[in-house]
C-alpha cells in the first residue's frame, strides 16, 4: 500500500486527514491547524538525521543515506518504515462480516481469526474509495489499515455506509487512527531478529509458538513490555516482512528496540522514496495515482480482489459490466530503453505517433538500473511487448508494456 517516487517527492491529492499528535510533543506549535502533523517517531527521524518533507500534511522522512542505498537494503537486508500517518480503524459486532462483505471488494468470510486480505472500498460506479487491507482478528472483530490520504473520506463513507445499511447496533465502527501508530521492518533477513523483538508465542490472532511462524497475510498479538501490540506478515514491499501497530505511546520505544537487535540483518531505517521505489518495481497501487474515484479496480488490473460471487457489494454492478464487457483503458507496466531519463508522473505516454496516456508511476529502479513506470494506455496497448514512447521535456524515449510485476527476484 503506498509511497513518493524515486528521487522527487509527489504528495498526492486528497489529504483531509484526522489529526494525530506526536505524544512527545507537547508545544504550543502543534495545536496549529497549519502546522506539519507529527507521527510518534519524529524525534527519532531528526536524531536519526532523516531529510524530512512534508507529505499530505505530515512532516515525514524521505530519506536517511540515499533512496537507492535504503531500497537496496530492504531488498538484500532489512529495513524499517514508519508508517504512522496510515489510518486504523475498528469494524466489531455480530453483523460486522456482513457489512464488510457488503462494503468491501474482496470476500471476508474466507478470513479466519488472524488473517488478512486486500480489498477495496468502491462507489456505486465503481470508483475506488480507498484500497485497504483488513484482518479478521476474532470472530466478530475486523481491523482495517487504510491510506493516510484517505482517512476522513474513509470514515465519512463508512458511516454513510452504516447508515444506509440499517445495520445499527450489530455494526460497531471505531476511527482509531488517533490512537495508534505502526512501523514496518521489511527484507529477506528481518527473520533474524524479529524473533528476539517479540519473543514467545502469541495471545490472539493467529496462535503461533513464535512470530516467525505467521504465514503471510497472518496477524497475531504479542506482549511488547506488557504493552499489547499487533504483528502481521504481509511484506508490501514485496519482500518478506512484517507490520507493527501498537498504541502510539509505545512505537518509539519498538522503532529503538528494532534498531538495536537488528544489527545482526543489517536493519536501517528507511524513507518515504525507498518505499516508493519498492512498490513501483513490484507495480502495487497507490491511491492518487493508480488508484481514486474516478478509476475502477478493474481498469487498476485488481480484479482478483473483487469477490463477485459473494453478493451483492457496493460497486458490483458496474465492476461485473467491465469485467464483462471490458475497459477503455487499463493501468500498464513499462521498462525504459537503456539511457532514457527516469519517468515521472504526468509525463505523457505515446504509441504509433499519437499520445494514448499518461505515467502515473515511475522512477529509476535501483534493482534494475533503469526507468520504470505504470500508466493508463488504452486497452490494447496495454498488452506485454508493444513497443510505446514517452515524453520528458518535450522529446520521446523508446519504452515497452512489461508483464507485472517489473521486478522479480532472481
Amino acid at each position: 500500500m503506498h509511497a513518493v517516487p524515486g528521487a522527487s517527492v509527489v504528495l498526492g491529492r486528497g489529504f483531509g486527514l484526522a489529526r494525530r499528535r506526536d505524544p512527545t510533543d507537547t508545544s504550543a506549535a502543534m495545536e496549529s491547524t497549519v502546522q506539519l502533523k507529527r507521527t510518534p517517531l519524529h524525534a527519532a527521524h531528526k536524531r536519526l538525521g532523516a531529510r524530512l518533507v512534508e507529505f499530505g500534511g505530515w512532516d515525514m522522512p524521505v530519506q536517511y543515506s540515499s533512496i537507492v542505498d535504503e531500497h537496496l537494503c530492504v531488498r538484500r537486508a532489512a529495513g524499517i518504515f514508519d508508517i504512522s500517518h496510515m489510518g486504523e480503524a475498528w469494524v466489531r459486532g455480530a453483523g460486522a462480516e456482513a457489512f464488510l462483505n457488503g462494503t468491501l471488494t474482496n470476500d471476508v468470510r474466507k478470513l479466519a481469526p488472524g488473517q488478512g486480505q486486500y480489498s477495496l472500498m468502491c462507489l456505486p460506479g465503481g470508483g475506488v474509495v480507498d484500497d485497504l487491507y483488513v484482518y479478521r482478528v476474532a470472530p466478530t472483530a475486523f481491523l482495517l489499515i487504510i491510506n493516510a490520504s484517505r482517512i476522513a473520506a474513509d470514515v465519512a463513507w463508512i458511516h454513510r455506509r452504516h447508515a444506509d445499511s440499517g445495520a445499527g447496533a450489530s455494526v460497531d465502527f471505531e476511527d482509531a487512527s488517533d490512537h495508534f501508530g505502526a512501523v514496518a521492518i521489511q527484507g529477506p533477513r528481518v527473520v533474524e531478529f524479529i524473533g528476539t523483538l517479540f519473543p514467545g508465542a502469541s495471545h490472539a490472532g493467529t496462535v503461533v509458538a513464535s512470530v516467525t511462524e505467521l504465514k503471510k497475510n497472518e496477524i497475531g498479538a504479542w506482549r511488547f513490555d506488557g504493552q499489547e501490540v499487533w504483528v502481521a506478515r504481509t511484506g508490501y514491499t514485496g519482500e518478506d516482512g512484517f507490520e507493527v501497530v501498537a498504541p502510539a505511546g509505545w512505537i518509539a520505544a519498538i522503532w529503538d528496540r528494532a534498531l538495536a537487535v537488528g544489527h545482526v540483518g543489517c536493519l536501517q531505517p528507511c524513507g518515504l522514496g525507498a518505499r516508493d521505489t519498492l512498490r513501483t518495481e513490484m507495480c502495487y497501487p497507490l491511491y492518487g495515482h493508480e488508484l481514486d474515484e474516478e478509476t475502477t479496480p478493474i481498469e487498476a488490473g485488481l480484479g482478483y480482489f473483487v469477490a463477485f460471487d459473494k453478493g451483492d457489494f457496493v460497486g458490483r454492478e458496474a465492476l461485473l459490466a467491465q469485467k464483462t464487457g471490458g475497459t477503455a483503458r487499463r493501468a500498464a507496466a513499462f521498462r525504459m530503453a537503456e539511457k532514457s531519463p527516469p519517468p515521472r508522473p504526468g509525463y505523457p505516454i505515446w504509441a504509433d505517433g499519437v499520445a494514448v496516456g499518461k505515467v502515473v508511476s515511475g522512477t529509476q529502479s535501483p534493482s534494475l538500473g533503469c526507468g520504470i513506470g505504470i500508466g493508463y494506455v488504452p486497452t490494447a496497448v496495454a498488452v506485454p511487448g508493444t513497443r510505446i514512447e514517452v515524453e520528458s521535456r518535450g522529446k520521446r524515449y523508446p519504452a515497452e508494456i512489461v508483464k507485472k510485476p517489473i521486478y522479480r527476484r532472481a
